[in-house]
């Protein structure tokens, strides 16, 4: 073996190795995201427990920056499952894109409406929250995590669950793997030019409100 050949083997077995724990890690943070998401009546409780103000708005503003940003990070580390090359290649969940479809949903309603004030929006949140981690947490741990456990699942009758659950197995690349891929590519960009339009049309909004105030004086 060559020196670039060994380079090269270093590169892709470190790749591999990066994506395949970054997946297992993930649902070690989405579990966390939604114990903290539903940790919100218990954050409520408490705070009508303290006697301080100042110490109330440092506990909410601290609970509500780890909250979302728990959803943020599992966003972004979850934008690998939108790269063919390593959803498909390395066998990652086959549910993983929809499950980060999913997710970008929940993101959307916190930004189009307060969830915190209005039930509705906090209730289609928790739901869009639960759904995306049953598509991915399922899929990891009996798919992925169960590959090398086929044997065993076969005991059962399950032998096909590894496969039927993970995009590419010992049986090819999973029929239901590209379309998943190419639903999840258009949902993803139609949700992303609904916010991108939205933004566009509410700019100037802010101005025009404030130029009219300071005519009305």
């Amino acid at each position: 073996m060559t020196a670039d050949q060994l380079a090269q083997a270093l590169v892709q077995g470190g790749s591999t190795w990066l994506v395949l724990s970054l997946a297992a890690v993930l649902p070690i943070l989405w579990s966390l995201m939604l114990i903290m998401h539903f940790a919100r009546p218990y954050i409520i409780r408490f705070l009508q427990t303290l006697t301080l103000r100042f110490g109330g708005d440092v506990w909410w503003l601290s609970y509500v920056l780890i909250r979302d940003l728990l959803m943020i990070l599992v966003l972004s580390l979850g934008m690998v499952f939108l790269m063919p090359n390593l959803y498909i290649g390395l066998g990652l969940p086959v549910t993983g894109p929809i499950a980060i479809v999913i997710l970008f949903w929940a993101l959307l309603v916190k930004l189009v409406r307060d969830a915190d004030d209005d039930p509705i929006a906090f209730r289609w949140v928790s739901i869009l929250l639960v759904i995306s981690s049953v598509l991915y947490i399922v899929p990891q741990v009996y798919g992925l995590e169960s590959a090398d456990q086929a044997d065993r699942w076969s005991s059962f009758g399950l032998g096909g669950l590894p496969n039927a659950l993970s995009a590419s197995g010992s049986d090819g690349t999973n029929p239901l793997a590209w379309p998943i891929l190419w639903l999840s590519y258009i949902a993803f960009g139609a949700t992303a030019t609904y916010l991108f339009v939205r933004f566009l049309r509410g700019l100037g909004k802010p101005q025009a409100t404030s130029e009219s105030s300071s005519a009305a004086t």
